[in-house]
């Protein structure tokens, strides 16, 4: 039977904090998330995009969400996010990885990581470490990462491409910054199993879902007409960001959802309701997310177990 929406339990009396919230897939994870009565937090680097979305996400869904200044290129700002959320709150429910940057010319974060691990994989590590504590704090708490059907791309990932100094490649960064996600997922679930912790941990792709990240990469990079010609194509052929928001609800409300799992639109891995699939080999590979666990611990300062 196919998923919708409509099957999401009811959410009262659990609070999600959703990082990317304030344009495609995130923003329509929020807007769900609230819809079915969710206390919600929305996490984004840019203050009048976060205060834009948060209004129309109130306008849409009668509830309003709670803003949190968070720029995942910036560990300090990682760290002084999780410390406002820590104050405000005494437990959180569910944390959504979602926000990313895709193909952007080369870049690096505050910290001198290649701008795509740096931010997509780095940052959520450290967002994750910070808030575990607020995590094992309730009662069935949860850890949805969003990657991309593009971890495929690679066979593997290594601690030199987090500084990546000459011979940067956008879309081969993008894969292992998306490889990475899905070994974070699956190392967070392993040692949350062997702490005997309640948290679960899952992991999602989107399909090709219509959002602004894919023309982001060329307008950061000044190529407005190739920015242009993106967003139509994917306007053409892709579906919609709501439609790409529903793994990641899948992973993050499905009820008896067994840890570890990786969810992804069921038609080709392409579109269409949420199921569970299988991530790649690589992305499989247990001695590969230990040693990536232990290199983002040390590029980080931060632990988890």
């Amino acid at each position: 039977m196919s998923w919708s929406t409509a099957d999401i339990p009811d959410q009262s009396g659990r609070r999600a904090l959703v990082t990317g919230a304030t344009s495609g897939i995130g923003y329509a994870t929020a807007l769900e998330l609230l819809r079915h009565n969710a206390d919600v937090l929305i996490a984004a680097r840019n203050p009048d995009k976060a205060a834009r979305a948060a209004a129309e996400l109130t306008a849409a869904a009668g509830k309003a969400p709670e803003v949190v200044e968070l720029d995942l290129a910036d560990l300090t700002s990682v760290q002084q996010a999780a410390e406002q959320i820590s104050k405000a709150h005494e437990r959180l429910d569910l944390l959504i990885n979602n926000a990313g940057v895709m193909a952007p010319p080369h870049r690096q974060t505050a910290e001198g990581f290649e701008l795509q691990v740096g931010t997509n994989h780095l940052g959520h590590f450290a967002l994750t470490a910070r808030l575990l504590p607020l995590l094992q704090e309730a009662d069935a708490p949860r850890v949805v990462t969003v990657s991309s059907v593009m971890h495929k791309t690679v066979r593997s990932i290594s601690q030199a491409d987090f500084r990546v100094e000459s011979g940067y490649r956008k879309w081969e960064s993008y894969g292992k910054s998306k490889l990475a996600n899905v070994l974070f997922m699956v190392e967070l679930d392993r040692r949350a199993r062997a702490a005997g912790s309640k948290l679960l941990s899952a992991g999602c792709h989107p399909g090709y879902a219509s959002t602004q990240l894919q023309a982001a990469g060329p307008e950061l990079a000044g190529r407005r007409l190739q920015a242009q010609v993106f967003g139509a194509f994917t306007r053409l052929v892709a579906q919609s960001a709501a439609a790409g928001a529903w793994p990641s609800l899948y992973a993050a409300t499905l009820p008896g959802l067994r840890p570890g799992s990786f969810v992804g639109p069921g038609f080709l891995n392409y579109r269409g309701a949420p199921t569970t699939v299988r991530p790649s080999h690589a992305a499989q590979d247990p001695e590969l997310a230990k040693r990536l666990w232990n290199w983002s611990i040390e590029a980080t300062g931060v632990q988890i177990w």
